[in-house]
């Protein structure tokens, strides 16, 4: 029996390209014949780690403040990207978008994988975050959205307040910086071939494939 391919996947729950990555990347899964021996894995990365857990203010006045841009500019790449997530079948919703922290919800996708619903958990906070305007950064909010994919809410939330997971989380960040990774989607294929970016569910299927042959 062949060896399974692993995917890592660094990736954080407020990174819109993250999700579009998600589902291009599950597209191009979908089409790689060995895909039943492919086991993914989701890593820690904060883009913004300075991010309060409540932040006051939109979407818009988060990145004039953090990246520094007109907010007219903000408004135009804002309304870019979701329309390239509507392309792969997403409803982004930066209008109501609760911009925070992150941290406990990568505590959350340890935890979770821990008790195999990691990518189910994933998906969920995805969409809580980007399309529902749902608060993933309070640990309540966060243990109600992993019970929805069939895990012990009170057990979650008592990870989460202990900080249970917090050293997982921090050994990937570590990680990625070993890696040399500065920005997220990133893709490690069996721990040697990276991939950055959001790209195509095509390149996802060659780089399997390669991977596959060698």
């Amino acid at each position: 029996m062949a060896s399974p391919i692993t995917v890592e996947i660094w990736s954080d729950i407020a990174c819109p390209w993250c999700f579009i990555g998600k589902r291009r990347f599950e597209a191009g899964l979908a089409e790689f014949a060995g895909r039943d021996d492919v086991e993914v894995t989701y890593r820690s990365y904060e883009l913004a780690p300075d991010t309060p857990v409540d932040f006051e203010g939109s979407e818009i006045d988060f990145l004039v403040r953090h990246k520094g841009m007109p907010a007219a500019q903000v408004e135009g790449m804002l309304e870019q990207v979701r329309g390239i997530a509507a392309d792969v079948g997403l409803d982004y919703d930066f209008d109501n978008l609760q911009h925070t922290k992150t941290l406990k919800a990568h505590e959350a996708l340890h935890f979770a994988r821990a008790h195999g619903k990691q990518l189910e958990l994933a998906e969920r906070l995805f969409r809580a975050y980007f399309e529902q305007g749902r608060h993933v950064g309070r640990t309540a909010e966060i243990a109600d959205l992993a019970a929805e994919v069939g895990l012990d809410r009170d057990a979650v939330l008592a990870a989460l307040e202990s900080g249970e997971h917090a050293d997982a989380v921090a050994a990937d960040i570590d990680q990625a910086r070993a890696y040399g990774i500065s920005g997220v989607p990133f893709f490690v294929f069996n721990g040697k071939y990276g991939v950055s970016g959001a790209q195509s569910a095509e390149t996802f299927t060659q780089v399997l494939e390669k991977v596959h042959a060698d």
